[in-house]
């Protein structure tokens, strides 16, 4: 497959993390579309509202090649032949991907990059049960085998989002919500009376590489990995060979902030959960407060204006909880948000 380029990083742009409200993949689909045209970044919507199989973690399970999983009352399980909700899950992803098929084909001028996002797989083990019901990150093996399940799965996917949407450069966003608790030992057992054993940092970083390095072969031009800010692993992400780093910046340290802007002066993105959006309710920030969130550590690192261009702005999380008109609003005004930071690139 031809090396594809990197989207240029010469302005700030937006995007948001992938969990859209609502049941509608056709309305979600061209309001994301709609809001985030080029040079922002529009992404493959994820509709847990419609229930099992289309929530983040069944979704990426249904990638997994030669594993299979269904539902039972503590959650997706690995088990030996595909069941129905193996198939439900096939069957909403598919959906999706006809869906932003049949949109772009009707666009005049679609835009250049499209995203997609993985549970990535520290957090999948960690969601994922094994035939006793304790979570598959108890076990090396199984945590292994997921882990290469999931790097052979991806090929297939990024060929059916390349026919979707033909032309269009590919960014992945790997989710890995779950990686502070694996690494720190604080996820409980299926009983709830200990927790199971912190994975070992080697560990996360090789198999995020595995994944990594199969994505880049389907075709990936970008990829970056998802954390919360809590305990970051932003060493082990910039280790993994990761094109960037997706993190909300409500409670970074001062020393995460220093790894991210060695990470940007070395030519990694950083995405940046910029605008809060943890209260549906809440008035969104104005533009100016945001850009200045964003624009007052940067000048304290020594970082100039002009490597704002490294930037991606997002919101602090997924959208599900909010109302469509609300989360229509956030990319509205995260696009401003960019606007504003690509007025500080200027001068």
């Amino acid at each position: 497959m031809a090396v594809q380029s990197l989207p240029d990083p010469g302005q700030v742009t937006a995007t948001a993390l992938g969990p859209w409200p609502g049941e509608d993949p056709i309305e979600a689909t061209r309001i994301v579309r709609g809001e985030l045209g080029s040079p922002h970044l529009p992404f493959l919507t994820e509709l847990p509202d419609r229930g099992v199989g289309s929530d983040a973690l069944g979704r990426t399970a249904s990638l997994l090649v030669e594993l299979s999983i269904d539902v039972q009352p503590y959650g997706w399980r690995l088990v030996d032949r595909p069941g129905k909700d193996l198939m439900r899950a096939k069957s909403a992803l598919s959906t999706d991907i006809n869906i932003l098929a049949d949109l772009i084909g009707a666009e005049d001028a679609p835009s250049a990059d499209i995203k997609i996002q993985l549970r990535g797989p520290h957090s999948l083990a960690a969601g994922l049960h094994l035939h006793n019901g304790e979570r598959a990150l108890i076990d090396y093996g199984a945590r292994r085998d997921i882990a290469a399940s999931l790097a052979a799965g991806v090929d297939g996917y990024l060929k059916r989002v390349a026919e979707a949407a033909p032309g269009a450069r590919i960014v992945v966003q790997i989710d890995e919500p779950e990686i502070a608790s694996v690494l720190g030992g604080t996820i409980p057992t299926s009983s709830g009376y200990r927790t199971l054993r912190s994975v070992p940092g080697q560990e996360i970083t090789e198999s995020w590489q595995l994944v990594i390095d199969a994505l880049r072969a389907a075709g990936a031009v970008e990829v970056v990995v998802a954390v919360p800010e809590v305990e970051a692993p932003i060493d082990r992400i910039l280790a993994a060979g990761a094109d960037g780093i997706a993190v909300p910046l409500r409670a970074l340290t001062s020393r995460q902030w220093e790894q991210l802007a060695g990470a940007v002066e070395a030519g990694k993105r950083l995405w940046a959960g910029a605008l809060d959006v943890a209260d549906p309710a809440a008035r969104l920030p104005r533009v100016a407060e945001v850009v200045e969130y964003v624009w007052r550590p940067w000048c304290q690192l020594g970082l100039p204006a002009s490597t704002l261009g490294a930037l991606r702005v997002t919101p602090s999380e997924g959208l599900a909880q909010h109302s469509p008109s609300s989360a229509t609003a956030v990319l509205a005004r995260l696009t401003q948000v960019a606007d504003g930071l690509n007025q500080l690139v200027l001068g």
